[in-house]
């Protein structure tokens, strides 16, 4: 069995997880095919501003296309909202956290006005003004290390990044400050990982055993949102589902660039309930768009 992953540090860490993890579970050896994308390539852009699909996963899905791998790892969050060709997300494994964290010498609210604030995400360049910090939205792309580099070393005085990837990659000792969904709110599938295979797939029964219910049933209902709007990461737009209890509760929340609210949405239901919840906060918020 072969496993296609992009080359940066964090990928190869959450794919080699993923393997042992299945190792374990189909004792079988797994080699790993590391596949150079088109988001690893461009390194002056907003991203929000390439119009790519799948800027971090076309050709990894393509060489799972081609048959060149069996199946591929991707953060959940790069995919875009419709998988290319005969290729199907076969399994979600544990999610991690989805919290958005604060890499800086200083705390949120000590941040000074007009500080240097390395981003190269619209959504959060949009919270830090809906939330008035009055800071210098700089660009700032390259993998985890190199981010946190740019901040310890002054070239910028705070960065926003995912938790997830940092403490994946044990590097948890640089976040200042940990912040909660309904206040920085993550992009849809932040946290979590995607196995993506072909739809005739032979080894799909047996990717199919990381899967894990609970953090599949949040997924479902964030996407749903991202699938029903039509949008993706050229909008400011946060989405957190979480369940607990078998209760799920998706909080939806869209901005402009400006930090202007445009439409928040919360609803609940049971663990079930994920697609509808995700059409039915879509439909509230489609005509602020």
């Amino acid at each position: 069995m072969k496993v296609g992953s992009r080359g940066s540090n964090l990928a190869l860490t959450q794919t080699k997880t993923i393997t042992n993890q299945l190792s374990k579970i189909i004792n079988k050896e797994i080699e790993l095919e590391v596949i150079k994308t088109t988001g690893d390539k461009i390194t002056d852009s907003q991203l929000y501003t390439i119009d790519v699909k799948g800027i971090f996963t076309k050709e990894l899905d393509k060489a799972v296309l081609d048959e060149e791998v069996d199946f591929a790892v991707h953060s959940l969050k790069d995919l875009p909202v419709e998988l290319t060709g005969d290729l199907e997300i076969v399994s979600i494994p544990k999610r991690e956290s989805p919290n958005e964290v604060l890499v800086s010498s200083y705390s949120w609210d000590a941040l000074p006005e007009g500080a240097s604030m390395g981003t190269s995400s619209l959504r959060r360049e949009a919270f830090c003004n809906y939330h008035k910090k009055y800071l210098n939205i700089i660009p700032i792309r390259g993998n985890i290390d190199t981010r946190i580099k740019k901040v310890t070393e002054g070239q910028y005085d705070a960065t926003i990044m995912a938790e997830a990837g940092i403490k994946r990659l044990g590097l948890t000792k640089y976040i200042k400050q940990v912040f909660a969904v309904d206040y920085m709110t993550p992009a849809a599938g932040q946290g979590a990982l995607a196995i993506v295979a072909r739809s005739d797939s032979k080894v799909k029964e047996e990717l199919k055993k990381l899967n894990d219910f609970i953090s599949s049933q949040e997924i479902i209902a964030e996407k749903t949102v991202l699938e029903e709007l039509g949008v993706g990461c050229q909008w400011p737009i946060g989405i957190s589902a979480r369940i607990d209890n078998n209760k799920l509760k998706l909080y939806s929340i869209l901005l402009n660039k400006k930090g202007e609210l445009l439409s928040k949405v919360e609803l609940s239901g049971t663990v079930n309930d994920a697609e509808r919840l995700g059409r039915e906060a879509a439909k509230i918020m489609e005509d602020y768009l």
